[in-house]
Formats: structure tokens, C-alpha cells, sequence
């Protein structure tokens, strides 16, 4: 049974949440279009959650998609913070600034975050999606309770049997194609690296559970290939940045519309996780730097700090500027639109 179904969605397409990028906006709209919209909660505290979840509410009564971050709680390191704050101490000098004296925890992870989960049982979402792990048997029960539908972010067969040994409704097979952070349990695990297509044909016929297709889908005969493959939808996350709802700046468009569209790069360098970023200065400079950074997010304290600094200045090549590698297939057009002309493309092939 496709646990997807009761939620009446007329294109099997799920937007990827997207942290800094997907707005209130943009979930609704790919909503009310037909598709499933979704917002990321992972960077903000409960009370700013409930405001976005009560922002989408307001524009639109179709079912939408709440996600989460559930990584490792960072462990400080300050021998390792202070060599990574030196290590970037020259950046910051090229924009006549100082880099942070000490780096912090910029946001929990959902696995220790109570008011989060007293926020989301209060405000019932349709969907609440899990990125980077699976959260412990309480919160799984309290949110099923609740009656979300669960959805968790996988990248191989082990973490597939994980979550479905958790309780978990769904799963999104996260191919090594796809933009933005890796959803690895363990980063200090070896990567297999398995692609979209071999990584949901394998969950197909092993998890047991129903999959969601992501990674380098960009059109309808993108996910006309995710459904032949087994999967149920397909999410679409680099097929969106260019919309007028999402929150990417100017700049990341025009990057996004660049030769650096056809050069996407895995780098820790921003976060301290591994993630797909269109290639810029600080992807270069990380590919050069010797020092192993910070637990994720601590890293990212710094790689704020610094795109900041570096933006004040008129350089727009120091930021988090996620993209997978269909990004050269991107449009741009409003998200109704985009939903509408993947709905034609698959009705079309």
C-alpha cells in the first residue's frame, strides 16, 4: 500500500525541504498545486517552527511535509575549533574581518530538541520527515500517535533496515547525486556512494517499505524513471531553487544558471557534513585546507560567519550554495508552474 495515497496528491512529487531555501511560500504553493510541499525545521527552535508550520497553514488546507534534523549531537573539540578558526583566520582578513573567538552549536538536533516534539504532536502535521538519523522509539510514538505519517532520509540498505526496524512509513533514497547535505547516520562511515537508480531499485525489493525516489530529478521524465523504478513519488529539491518562493539570493540563482551548474562538488568544508554544493571559492579553498573541520554544526558557525563577511564585501562565493548535479536542468518559473509542466512532461512521454 502506497501510504502516500490518502493524502490525495494529484503529481508524485514531493519538494525537498531544503533549509535557507524552501520558504512557507514555496510549501504551499507546491501544494495547493498537487504535489507535496514541505518546510525544514532542522536550523530553528520550536516557537519559530510553529510559526512557519502556522505560515503554510494560513495559505493553503492540503497536507504538507514538516522536516527535521536528527544528527549526533555535536561534541565541542576546542583544540580542533581553534585550529579551524586559524585555519580561516586569512578569509576573513580579505574582507577586513575577524573570525569567531569561539565557535558554537548553532542548533540542536531534534534527538534532544522536548519542545520541538510538543510543538509537532500539538500541531499535527500530515507529514514529518527525519534527516541525518532516526529519532529514539519515544518521539517515533508520540508523532505516530499524532497521526504524521513518518518519512526518514536514507542513503543505503543498513539505514533502510534501521528504519523500518524504527517504525518509520517511508523511505527517501537519498542517491549520491542529490544537492545539499548527505542524509548519512554515521559521516565518519564509509560513503558507498550508491547512486538514485541503484539505491531505489535495492530499497524497492529489500526495505519492505514504500520509496521515495531523490537525487538529479529535475523533470516529468525524471520521475517517470523514479516510478518505473519502484518508487512511489519522486523529490525534487535543485528543480525549485530558481522559483520566485524560494529564498535563494541572487546570487545563488545566477550561480545556479552558471558553467558551475556542470561542476557540483561534495564538500564538509561549509558544515562539517558531507554536501553537494555548486563549485565556488569556498569549496576551493576546503579542497586545499589540511585540518579536518568541527562537528557539523559547529563548522557552519564559521562558514556563516564568513559568507557574511565575505557578502558585506560584494563576494557572493563564500555561501552554502547546495545544488545536485541535474542542476544544469534547472527553471525558472513560478512553483505552480514548474508543477503543472512536470504534471505535462510525464503525461507527455
Amino acid at each position: 500500500m502506497n501510504p502516500l495515497a490518502p493524502l490525495g496528491l494529484a503529481v508524485p512529487v514531493i519538494q525537498a525541504p531544503m533549509a535557507g531555501v524552501s520558504s512557507p511560500e514555496m510549501a504551499a504553493a507546491v501544494s495547493n498545486a498537487g504535489a507535496l510541499g514541505s518546510i525544514a525545521v532542522g536550523a530553528v527552535d520550536a516557537d519559530q517552527a510553529r510559526a512557519m508550520i502556522a505560515a503554510v497553514a494560513a495559505r493553503t488546507d492540503r497536507p504538507f511535509n514538516v522536516n527535521l534534523f536528527v544528527h549526533q549531537p555535536a561534541k565541542p573539540r576546542p583544540d580542533v575549533e581553534a585550529q579551524w578558526i586559524a585555519a580561516m583566520a586569512p578569509l576573513f582578513a580579505r574582507f577586513d574581518a575577524r573570525p569567531p573567538s569561539h565557535l558554537r552549536e548553532i542548533y540542536h538536533s531534534f534527538a534532544e530538541d522536548d519542545a520541538m516534539l510538543a510543538m509537532l504532536v500539538e500541531a499535527r502535521p500530515a507529514v514529518v520527515s527525519f534527516h541525518f538519523g532516526l529519532p529514539d522509539n519515544r518521539r517515533i510514538a508520540r508523532l505516530k500517535s499524532a497521526g504524521c505519517l513518518l518519512a526518514a532520509s536514507v542513503t543505503n540498505v543498513a539505514e533502510a533496515e534501521a528504519a523500518r526496524r524504527a517504525g518509520i512509513d517511508l523511505l527517501v533514497a537519498q542517491g549520491y547525486e542529490a544537492g545539499g547535505h548527505r542524509g548519512m547516520f554515521d559521516p565518519t562511515l564509509p560513503d558507498g556512494r550508491l547512486g538514485t537508480l541503484a539505491l531505489t531499485r535495492l530499497l524497492v525489493a529489500r526495505s519492505g517499505l514504500p520509496v521515495i525516489a531523490a537525487g538529479g530529478i529535475m523533470d516529468g521524465r525524471g520521475v517517470l524513471a523514479a516510478l518505473d523504478l519502484g518508487a512511489v513519488a519522486a523529490q525534487m529539491g535543485t528543480a525549485f531553487i530558481a522559483c520566485p518562493e524560494s529564498q535563494a539570493d541572487a546570487a545563488y540563482r545566477a550561480a545556479l544558471f552558471s558553467d558551475a551548474a556542470y561542476n557540483t562538488v561534495m564538500t564538509r568544508a561549509l558544515s562539517g557534513r558531507p554536501a553537494r554544493c555548486l563549485r565556488n571559492a569556498f569549496v576551493d579553498w576546503g579542497e586545499g585546507v589540511a585540518n579536518a573541520p568541527p562537528d557539523y554544526p559547529i563548522a557552519y558557525d564559521a562558514g556563516k560567519a564568513l559568507h557574511q563577511a565575505a557578502k558585506a564585501h560584494g563576494e557572493t562565493g563564500f555561501g552554502a550554495q547546495w545544488a545536485g548535479q541535474g542542476a544544469p536542468l534547472a527553471r525558472s518559473m513560478p512553483v505552480a508552474e514548474l508543477i503543472a509542466t512536470i504534471a505535462a512532461e510525464m503525461g507527455a512521454a
